[in-house]
């Protein structure tokens, strides 16, 4: 297959198939060079095409929370207010920019998440 820009739906669906034919190339070979090309091409397209928003601060919070096995009342120790807590995970507060600082420190949830930007 010829390598090209991939500008139109119909160019983003060959270059899926095709990825799709050479996927368990072995790299350093043809196959393995046109399969790294494409997805760059391919990533490219769905940036442009497909973009991601970042997700809710207080869904970031609670997903990370999750991850970590934590609780309510540990995120209150890290906030310093039980009502605090409450409100934000109830939505009922945005969140302080002392609050983003601590939840970025403690959680390692990026500063722009918790921004919602």
């Amino acid at each position: 297959m010829q390598i090209k820009p991939i500008k139109t739906e119909e160019d983003y669906q060959q270059a899926l198939a095709r990825l799709e034919e050479i996927f368990d190339a072995k790299p350093d070979t043809k196959e393995g060079d046109e399969l790294e090309i494409l997805g760059i091409l391919v990533e490219k397209y769905e940036e442009g095409h497909f973009p991601i928003d970042n997700p809710d601060p207080v869904a970031a919070i609670e997903f990370r929370m999750d991850q970590m096995g934590m609780d309510q009342q540990d995120l209150t120790r890290i906030i310093g207010s039980k009502s605090r807590t409450s409100d934000l995970l109830n939505r009922k507060r945005p969140l302080s920019i002392r609050q983003i600082r601590l939840l970025h420190n403690a959680l390692h949830i990026p500063a722009d998440v918790l921004l919602n930007v």
